[in-house]
Order: structure tokens, then sequence, then C-alpha cells
């Protein structure tokens, strides 16, 4: 932590502020679930099998409020696998870590503790470990697209207070899904392109909308070959045809798509063989209270009464669409009923808040935004563009925003907007830095000039930033919250959307009770 501080000691006051928040969050829903009685909600709640030891219950006392809605789910594949068909939903990377902590790391508490108390114990450790790494990669990547340590450090403070904090936290599988799009992200940005693809395709084995990752190694090999044209007429392109280089990026971008897509398609396939080619080998005895269960909620199991489920005779058999249609009533405007109005309006802060991001950038950048960021920039030649939130680099970052915004608002369940964007994209954080950067009057007086401060491995790619960036560790996010009265409304807006969500969450979500 001393190296750490010397190299950068805002990344030190990132990963500090991170460490608390997760440790307070882990303290109120232990008290949240202490206090107030679990609603009887009608979710996935598989039996338990064996009775609970006195450590059993003991920390089921203290973090089973992380162990609630969804989270059923990856703690049932992890003990289990894939019972049951509607278990497919959720992708098996997660899981896959919980049961290697559970029976690697965690080993010696297996005469204290029962395999589910381990799994749950290890995503809490996983969870808290990932969301730190995750606010640590978002000041990383802030910093090299930005190029204002100011803003980048402050929306990695914010990150630590994510309105989808709880998700973060609880068993499911944000937190790891952040750390890997953020890693991801950072390192195509630094010029590592099958470093980041290969973190990308890591990402797609732990949730679906993964796949629109691909999205950034196509654009990201795109740009680079627009850019090359736009070079001139140069030793370099005699050298090398422009065919050659089409070729060259084109294949590249294509075998990248192809690496991010391959955990989706294979796990399609190992659930066509698991559900649809039943019989072709000998399957493990199901317990009679998980069959029961099945009977009682009509999940299909594999191989029961040797039906096959419906999707497996289709041109495309993919049971992550089939259950998402038949489980989730997920599609176009399906949700669009009158009462679906509250889960609409808990959407309503990140919708806003997304929107405005998209057309405050659109704004300042009409031209780089209609030729789609591949024009080649004179202020950028002479290393003079625009740092900060509207700067050139950010654009592919606010399109990647808008469509997962769209995506969400018009096809999926509006309200897990907030943690869909909270753990995908850094828009959210940083349009956030920004508002709070240049209308908050609290955070002017502390400004200093980046260059002056910045480490020397950075200078170079934070450029000229002026006085974009903000050179003390002093944390800003605590510095507003000590002033509340004092600050702006717009300001009050944003942290109060991020604390309430927070604490909200925590209380609501920790009970069985309806969240995000």
């Amino acid at each position: 932590m001393e190296l750490l501080s010397r190299q950068d000691p805002q990344l030190r006051e990132v990963v500090l502020f991170a460490v608390r928040c997760r440790a307070l969050t882990l303290l109120l829903q232990a008290l949240f679930n202490l206090l107030i009685p679990d609603h009887t909600a009608d979710a996935f709640s598989p039996p338990r099998l064996s009775e609970p030891s006195r450590w059993d219950l003991l920390l089921e006392l203290l973090l089973g409020g992380l162990s609630r809605w969804d989270a059923e789910h990856f703690l049932f594949i992890a003990q289990r696998g894939y019972l049951y068909e509607h278990n497919c939903a959720f992708f098996p990377l997660y899981p896959l870590s919980l049961r290697a902590v559970a029976e690697g790391a965690l080993w010696p508490l297996q005469g204290l503790l029962r395999l589910r108390s381990r799994l749950l114990l290890s995503a809490v450790l996983l969870n808290a470990l990932f969301s730190i790494l995750a606010a640590a990669a978002l000041y990383r990547l802030g910093c090299v697209v930005l190029r204002c340590r100011g803003v980048a450090f402050l929306a990695a403070l914010l990150f630590a207070l994510s309105p989808a904090n709880v998700f973060l936290a609880a068993a499911y599988s944000e937190s790891m899904f952040a750390l890997l799009a953020f890693s991801a992200m950072w390192q195509l940005e630094q010029g590592q392109s099958w470093l980041g693809a290969l973190l990308f395709s890591l990402a797609s084995g732990v949730r679906a909308n993964g796949l629109i990752n691909a999205g950034f190694c196509l654009y990201s090999h795109g740009k680079r070959f627009a850019r090359r044209l736009q070079v001139g007429s140069g030793s370099a392109r005699k050298l090398q045809p422009v065919w050659k280089q089409l070729l060259s990026e084109a294949s590249s971008a294509l075998l990248m798509c192809a690496g991010v897509f391959l955990p989706f398609a294979l796990f399609q396939s190992y659930a066509y063989v698991r559900f649809c080619a039943a019989g072709t080998g000998p399957e493990p005895a199901v317990p009679e209270p998980l069959l029961q269960l099945a009977l009682d909620k009509g999940y299909h199991l594999v191989a029961m009464d040797g039906a096959k489920p419906p999707w497996c005779s289709q041109r495309l058999p993919l049971v992550y669409s089939y259950i998402q249609d038949t489980y989730w009533n997920v599609g176009f405007l399906r949700y669009f009923e009158l009462r679906q109005i509250p889960n609409f309006l808990l959407a309503l802060p990140v919708t806003l808040l997304g929107s405005w991001a998209a057309c405050t950038y659109l704004v300042a950048n009409p031209r780089h935004c209609l030729t789609l960021g591949l024009e080649r920039r004179k202020s950028e030649e002479e290393g003079k563009a625009r740092a900060g939130f509207c700067c050139p680099a950010v654009f592919v970052y606010v399109v990647h925003a808008t469509v997962l915004l769209a995506f969400g608002f018009f096809c999926i369940h509006v309200q897990v907007l907030t943690r869909f964007l909270g753990s995908s994209s850094p828009i959210l954080y940083w349009f956030c830095a920004h508002l709070l950067h240049e209308h908050e009057p609290l955070l002017r007086s502390s400004r200093i000039d980046t260059q002056t401060t910045a480490p020397r491995s950075e200078k170079s790619l934070l450029g000229r930033s002026g006085s974009c960036g903000k050179g003390t560790s002093e944390n800003p996010v605590v510095r507003l919250l000590m002033n509340w009265r004092l600050m702006t409304p717009l300001s009050k807006f944003i942290l109060g959307f991020f604390l309430s969500y927070w604490l909200l969450g925590l209380i609501l979500h920790c009970n069985f009770l309806p969240w995000t």
C-alpha cells in the first residue's frame, strides 16, 4: 500500500474508499437483515437438503441478506450445476469461480460449514475483491480516456457508492463483470488489443450483455484503419498497400469478435447437449425434494419423463432466448403496462442521466459524432484535444451506453437498468463526475494542474489537461457529503440518487422485497 501511495495517491484513496464502502455495505446489510423480517417472495428458493450447523446458522444470520433473489440461482448452480432449465439464464464463469474458492481456499472450513455456506462466503469475499479492483480499473481507464485525473478520480469514488451497490456486494455476477469489462476497456486503450479481447471474452462468459463489447474491438480496428488512410502518402503507406492494411485489421477484428462470442456459443451448446440430447450418458440421481420443487413450480429438469423442451426443435436452439421469453417475458415493449409504472419510476434517474450524457456529448461534438469519430482532428494531431467528458475518445463509450440504455428501456425489465448500466459502462460515473466537477463550487477551490502531479508514466497519456485535473488525494465525495447544505441542487440530486439507491437497495433486496 505504501508503494501504491508513492506511485499514485489518488489510486490509493480510490482503493481505500472502496474498501470502506464495502465494509459498511456488509455491516448495514447484516443490520437490516436482522431488524427487518423477510418478505415471502415468489422467487427461486430451493430446499436445503442437509441440517445446518450452528456455524451455518451464524453465517446465514450475518450474510444471508446477500443470497436473495437471483443470488439463489448462482449459489444453486455452483452447488448442483444446471439442474433446472431456467438456471441456464445465468452464465457459468461466476458460479465456477464460487465453487473453485469454496473447494479451494475455503476447503479447511468444510468441517464447520456445509458447501452452500462456503459458497455464500466465497461470493461475499470475491465480490468485495472484484468491486474494489473494478473501482481501480475504472480510475485507470478514466485517466487514459478522459485525460483528466480530477474527473477520473471522482468517477471511481462514485463507483464505490454505486446505486447498484447491493448487486455488487450480493452473490450476483455484476462485480466480476464490471472488473473484466473495465479492465478490458483499459487494456484496449493502452494498445493491448489481444489482452483486451481476452478479458472481453471472459466477460461474455459472465453475463450475456458482454456480447455487445465486441463492438469495442470492431471500432478500435475500424478507427485505426480510418486514421491510417488520413495520414497521407507516407513511406508506411507505400510499404504496405491499403488492401493489406484492410485485410490485417479486418481479420484481427473478426478473430477478436469470435473470441468474445465463443463463451456464449459454448454455453448454448452445453445446454443443448444437456437438455436436448438427454439419455446419451448416465445422469446422477436428483434428490426427491428437488424433484418435488420441479413438479410444484413447473421447472423443467434434465431428462424429465424423456420430454424435450420446445426450444430444442427450433431452427436456432438457443436456451437463453427461450428462457428470457418464456420465464421472464422479456421482449420488445412487453414491459409497457400500467402496472409497471413504479418500475419505470425506479429506472427514471439512470434513464435521465444516460440520456442527458448522450445529448451533452452530441451537442458538444456534432461533427465528431456524424463522422463516427473516425475523422482525425487537427487538435488531436497537435496534442491539444479537449480533455474531460466531452473529449473525442469518449465517443465509443457514449454509443455503448446509449445502446445499453435503449435496449434496457424497451426490451427488458426496466427496473434492472440501474445495475445493467452501473456494472457495464463507465459513462454513468464519468458523466456524474463531469457534472460535479463543472458545476459544484465546493470542488473548484482545490483544483490544480494535473501536469504538476501526474506520475511520469502517465503524463504522456494525460496530455494537456490544464485545470481539468485534481492533483490532491483528498476525497471530494467525502468533502461534499460533509458540506451537504452548501451543495448545489444538481450535486444533491446526483449524490442523493447514489446514496438513496445504495441504502434502499440494502434494505429492500436483503429482505426479499422487490428492488432493481
